[in-house]
């Protein structure tokens, strides 16, 4: 739960300029037409422009962090940082940009790498709890996260540059240790009905080196390399948005390249017996990830009243895997092997048309959709071929919704999705919500859908079996099905008139069968494969408390969610509901005579457990141990201040000040990156302090 408040240009008094704030704050995510949150049949969490700025954030991994129920895991040895929502982890979580599901390594939409995602250009995230399976589709289970990028500037001409420096941990140097980001977009209003803009940003993350002694250390003892993956990401982007009367039409552009470089541990002495001298070598890798990002989109309303929105994206990825021996002393490179190892291409179009026999009291929208996909992942699916096989697989569905004003404060929105994968067939999916507004400022909302997810590529043809590891796919994987339930009761209030006071109360049950998981299958030897489990339960309890003026914002929250695991084939199984606390908390102050915004933003994850299969008894069942990690807490602090008549912005902060690198665990669940000698998972790489300048040149 991020949240905060900002002060007004006008000079209004402290209880009008919040409710002017709060109408303002216009949604789109799953609704018939843009409006107030208020209005909205679901619950919608709103993270805007001013609230990343105020963190510095650079990619939507930095932003996340500080949401209930929504916990980012990072992994340090392939440098992806995924979320888990209400449990579940990526795949059953729709990324979004503007309404368009992304590609990734894995599909489109669901277990979305977020620190390829760069903030530049972004006007605003909204995030949807509950199931959008309707509006969405199949992997929507949880919610979805959509990114509502800039289409237009209130000035003629717009130009932003952006340096921030980062240490990571207390490792910095200009070029070669922590963190370097620069950006600049500019854009430019032709006239009344043409905008267009450009954009650039470099983030350069130096890695994590801790014990580690980099890429030139030559001794054979495990040192070499990082800790934490070097990583440079490059975004360029465009848009051209052409707007008169009640149309709108927009093009943007993005591509996105990606370098990790990974230097192996293994370091060989290759002994010249002739010379006496050595020529230390090491297999390393350099992973390229290239992104094309193509969205034509069309809005707008006609005479009758009639919203249409229709969008066509084409998107295309590809990752290069480079493999080498590195002679380290010399730098020079053998056996080198340059190859595509992953490569997805995704059309995807959506249309909808809303207000359909619009009156007073009901609403009504119907809507298509359709994904193509194709690709391969050779070094998943094991093969080593110079013409890997390519898979497909398609989707298109229709959709239709009603919004039922049963009278001022009532609002009903049932709903139907009928689509089609060209896997596994036809499906229906079912959704039913509803909003009840109260006298002295109370909200109800309720959802209540059905939710089908199909196998993603990993889970149907992942291979990878050597001398240490035997994981594999399953061609016969069925879908997930289940229910999903949310319910919201939320409170308004005002203290002397000064002081606006919200409560919420949640409740979430998400009940799913045949869940797919990575299973061990047999113990010896040891083999995992993806199966399907009977049952998986979430059972969650939320409450939110923010207390807002002009200048103040605090904010307090907690949750205390429950998961089961029902597994009928195994013997030893146990499913019981296992129990977990978090708890977030914010404190904001704008001083507005001296134009600086101070924050602090604090996360606690309670201690976790899980039931793991971790041997066998003597009629060969798998036998289940309670695994337990550890709880922590992350905060964050910053100071933004404005100078030169709000032109140039400066941000400095503290990341990470508890200094949290690894938690103890008895077992890795498989989010961060586990060592088996110290039983731990790397979720970060300790406390970092950096510095933000944002110049604005507006005229």
């Amino acid at each position: 739960m991020i949240s905060f408040c900002y002060s007004q240009e006008t000079k209004e008094t402290e209880q009008d300029s919040i409710k002017t704030q709060e109408l303002n704050e216009v949604v789109v995510t799953g609704q018939y037409n843009p409006q107030s949150i208020k209005k909205s049949v679901y619950n919608v969490r709103v993270i805007n422009k001013e609230q990343i700025k105020q963190i510095a954030a650079v990619n939507v991994a930095d932003l996340l962090n500080f949401n209930l129920n929504l916990n980012i895991i990072p992994n340090a040895q392939n440098g992806r940082s995924t979320v888990s929502f209400f449990g579940l982890d990526a795949r059953y979580f729709n990324v979004l940009i503007d309404n368009i599901p992304i590609v990734s390594d894995n599909g489109v939409g669901s277990d979305i790498d977020l620190t390829q995602i760069n903030l530049d250009d972004v006007e605003r995230i909204e995030i949807v709890e509950g199931s959008m399976g309707v509006q969405y589709g199949a992997n929507a289970m949880s919610g979805v996260l959509n990114i509502i990028t800039k289409k237009s500037s209130e000035h003629k001409w717009r130009i932003n540059a952006t340096i921030q420096e980062e240490t990571v941990s207390d490792e910095y140097e200009w070029f070669d240790k922590g963190r370097h980001i620069q950006g600049v977009t500019l854009s430019h209003n032709f006239n009344d009905n043409w905008y267009a803009s450009v954009g650039f940003n470099r983030n350069d993350f130096a890695g994590f080196f801790n014990n580690r002694q980099g890429r030139d250390y030559i001794e054979n003892d495990n040192l070499r390399g990082y800790e934490w993956l070097p990583k440079e990401q490059i975004t360029t982007n465009a848009l051209i948005n052409y707007k008169k009367n009640n149309h709108q039409f927009f093009y943007k552009f993005e591509y996105y390249n990606e370098t990790i470089n990974f230097y192996n541990a293994t370091v060989r002495n290759n002994v010249d017996t002739q010379t006496s001298t050595i020529n230390p070598s090491a297999t390393d890798r350099n992973y390229t990830t290239n992104r094309l990002f193509n969205h034509l989109n069309g809005s707008g309303v006609f005479n009758s009243g009639i919203r249409y929105n229709v969008s066509f994206s084409y998107q295309k990825q590809k990752r290069r895997l480079n493999e080498f021996n590195y002679f380290i002393l010399t730098q020079e490179k053998t056996a080198e092997i340059d190859e595509t190892n992953q490569s997805g291409e995704v059309f995807f179009s959506k249309g909808t048309l809303s207000n359909l026999f619009k009156g007073a009291h009901f609403n009504a929208q119907a809507g298509y959709e359709f994904t193509y996909q194709e690709g391969f992942d050779r070094e998943a699916a094991g093969e080593n071929l110079l013409n890997p096989k390519r898979h497909s697989i398609s989707d298109i569905a229709v959709f239709a919704s009603s919004e039922i004003q049963m009278n001022d404060q009532l609002a009903l929105r049932p709903g139907i999705r009928v689509l089609n994968n060209s896997q596994f067939g036809f499906k229906s999916v079912y959704e039913l919500t509803a909003r009840q507004l109260f006298n002295k400022g109370y909200e109800l909302r309720a959802n209540v859908g059905t939710s089908y997810r199909v196998p993603d590529f990993t889970e149907l043809y992942y291979y990878f079996v050597d001398a240490n590891h035997d994981v594999r796919g399953n061609e016969d994987l069925k879908p997930e099905e289940g229910i999903t339930t949310f319910l919201s009761l939320k409170k308004k209030s005002w203290i002397k008139n000064r002081l606006r006071l919200e409560n919420t109360l949640r409740l979430s049950y998400i009940d799913l069968s045949d869940k797919i998981e990575l299973s061990i299958t047999n113990t010896l030897p040891l083999q995992y494969r993806y199966i399907n489990i009977d049952k998986y339960s979430f059972l969650g309890f939320t409450t939110t408390n923010s207390l807002k003026s002009d200048n103040w914002n605090l904010s307090l929250g907690a949750t205390l969610f429950g998961i089961s695991r029902t597994l009928s084939d195994e013997a030893n199984a146990n499913d019981k509901y296992l129990y977990q606390f978090q708890l977030n908390s914010s404190i904001s102050y704008n001083i507005p005579k001296w134009n600086t915004m101070i924050s602090m933003l604090l996360n606690y994850n309670g201690e976790q457990q899980n039931y793991r299969a971790t041997g066998a008894d003597t009629n060969g069942n798998s036998t289940f141990s309670l695994i337990t990690t550890d709880a922590y807490a992350w905060m964050d602090a910053s100071v933004r201040k404005s100078f030169l008549k709000n032109s140039l912005e400066t941000t400095f902060g503290v990341r990470n000040l508890f200094d949290v690198t690894r938690v103890n665990t008895d077992y890795s669940s498989g989010g961060g990156t586990h060592d088996s000698n110290v039983n731990s998972i790397l979720l970060g790489y300790g406390r970092s302090f950096y510095l933000k300048l944002l110049y604005k040149l507006n005229f």
